[in-house]
């Protein structure tokens, strides 16, 4: 048996019908830049997500940069965020000329630890970017308080939290901009490329949806310095028709999640926790094993195709050596990164298939 990490093939084929018609309905109309279910994706995106505005773009780290301009960071100003964490998360904190400051994160679920945020806080400091890792918020009525009292504003990485919640708010719902992805394997992806924010801020959706089309909100009175970001119509189609299937396909990721739960809790492994308050989407569902580059060669020799998120943390990456950041910085990151294993997750995985994976898991486990 082969079981693949994401199985895009067997959601694809749960909806094609649906998808089809999508693409179609666009083919006809040739309405292929910002077109009418662009528009249309924007608002129900909005209604889902519980915020007053949406605006889409090509990809979730341009949602970073776009954000992050429209709020006016840029060089002399310092955003805290993650070490542990997709490097996009980082470099928009460097492509607008910002500079990042790292906290290490909370063991028990690899978000951000609001305690470590304060001692980060300097006269520069304009921004906190916390990241929803894995499927799980981080602690943002903590970090909103911290925000408030500092005066800074609250920029979410939540590429892969699409519905999660902390203390009964959905994520998006407490920072000044929240930034999504929608890659292909995102709880919610697009057949390609794709990303979106949503704010509170009707001045920052105007910001961001103008930056995304080349400064301009009428045709050719460009205000602003802009890019071209747009979503493409087809993606935005595309994205239409699943976020109708994005409950089901998080209830079904979290029943999976309860059934790993069960058949690995005897195993040496760390499974992931659900922290009280908080509903886990479970985009990755994250053990931390002894011997993980071992353990993980054996999986793959078996047929399971699992992966590691992260290996290596950001403040070690050559491209970010200028910070200064040593080997030590941040223990509980650096720790996680050499022991963290991804296991298969996806809405259609079957008990079957994760009943192999805990097997492959025990026989990988053993020396």
């Amino acid at each position: 048996m082969k079981i693949p990490f994401v199985d895009l093939a067997a959601q694809y084929r749960s909806i094609r019908p649906q998808i089809q018609t999508a693409v179609n309905g666009v083919l006809d109309r040739c309405d292929f830049i910002l077109g009418e279910d662009v528009a249309a994706f924007e608002k129900e995106f909005a209604k889902w997500a519980g915020a007053p505005n949406a605006v889409s773009c090509a990809n979730g780290t341009d949602a970073l940069v776009l954000a992050l301009r429209a709020c006016n960071i840029g060089p002399g100003d310092e955003v805290i965020t993650t070490p542990y964490t997709w490097i996009s998360t980082v470099l928009a904190i460097t492509l607008v000329g910002a500079k990042p400051v790292f906290a290490d994160i909370n063991a028990a679920n690899y978000n951000l630890d609001p305690d470590l945020i304060v001692k980060k806080i300097t006269r520069r400091t304009k921004a906190i970017l916390p990241v929803h890792l894995y499927g799980q918020s981080a602690a943002m009525d903590v970090i909103g308080d911290i925000a408030k009292k500092h005066k800074l504003l609250v920029i979410e990485d939540a590429a892969q939290s699409h519905g999660s919640y902390w203390r009964g708010l959905r994520v998006g719902q407490t920072g000044a901009v929240t930034c999504y992805s929608f890659y292909p394997g995102k709880n919610i992806g697009a057949y390609g490329d794709a990303g979106c924010i949503t704010t509170p801020d009707a001045q920052i959706a105007r910001r961001v949806k103008m930056l995304r089309n080349m400064g301009q909100e009428i045709k050719h009175k460009h205000e602003l310095i802009g890019t071209n970001s747009r979503l493409d119509t087809i993606q935005a189609a595309i994205l239409r028709v699943k976020l109708k299937h994005l409950e089901d396909w998080t209830e079904a990721r979290r029943k999976a999640a309860t059934r790993y739960h069960r058949i690995l809790e005897d195993l040496n492994v760390v499974l992931p926790k659900e922290a009280d308050g908080s509903r886990h989407v479970y985009h990755v569902y994250a053990v931390q094993v002894p011997r993980r580059d071992a353990v993980l060669k054996k999986l793959t020799a078996a047929g399971v195709m699992a992966q590691v998120h992260y290996p290596v943390p950001v403040h070690l990456q050559p491209c970010y050596k200028n910070l200064g950041y040593k080997k030590g910085s941040f223990p509980i990151t650096e720790r996680t990164c050499s022991r963290i294993l991804s296991l298969p997750m996806f809405p259609e995985i079957t008990e079957a298939q994760q009943a192999f994976v805990a097997e492959s898991l025990k026989q990988a486990l053993k020396k």
